[in-house]
């Protein structure tokens, strides 16, 4: 999308040449366009990039990027047999009750991941009465005095082609996305919560650093 000129929001906006062109100055160093010439400046799209090799919420990584992130709670319920799946090829369970929750998550309106995540109610007892649609790393951290430790994650490619799943993320076609099949320890073998989540692949990109 082509931003306004400099005459353009000169005539708009009924401000000055060096107001015009200063605020297309910072919109370009911001990141947010980027000039062509002979054509004018353009919206750039901006991607979600997220890091692969750091501990960092969902919250936190929306607003690390420049975008206002929430949350929409799709439904909870109690899981009293516990949850089990394999993670990069070790199998991993966790004993119950376990409280299964199913959430949206968006950033400036927009839907990014669709997650479930199964916490243990054994070191949070009930968490379900908090408000989850916030981010749980604080509530595991101010609540119950939980450190997270290790977050080990396997990331994969797949094709978002249910119907459900794409009318939550609002969409009209298949796309590629990111499934996250993850577990966090807040101590050393110490479950705290397993994940599976979908990414979606037209807005994040993953990128991994390796020294």
């Amino acid at each position: 999308m082509r931003v306004p000129s400099e005459n353009e929001i000169i005539t708009q906006h009924k401000v000055s040449s060096t107001t015009a062109r200063k605020a297309l100055n910072e919109l370009e160093q911001a990141g947010y366009a980027s000039k062509i010439k002979g054509k004018g400046t353009f919206v750039l799209v901006r991607n979600v990039e997220r890091t692969a090799t750091k501990i960092l919420g969902f919250s936190s990584n929306m607003r690390q990027t420049g975008h206002k992130p929430s949350t929409k709670l799709l439904n909870s319920k109690l899981i009293k047999s516990g949850y089990s799946a394999t993670i990069n090829g070790r199998w991993y369970s966790m004993k119950g009750p376990v409280l299964q929750i199913r959430r949206l998550r968006f950033a400036d309106g927009i839907p990014m991941m669709l997650e479930e995540r199964y916490i243990s109610l054994d070191l949070c007892p009930d968490i379900d009465k908090q408000e989850l649609e916030g981010s749980l790393y604080d509530i595991y951290e101010d609540k119950y005095s939980l450190q997270l430790a290790e977050i080990n994650q396997m990331l994969s490619a797949t094709v978002i082609t249910d119907k459900k799943i794409k009318s939550l993320f609002k969409l009209e076609k298949d796309i590629p996305a990111f499934f996250v099949n993850g577990i966090t320890f807040c101590a050393k073998e110490i479950i705290l919560e397993m994940e599976e989540s979908i990414y979606r692949g037209d807005e994040y990109r993953f990128s991994v650093k390796a020294t």
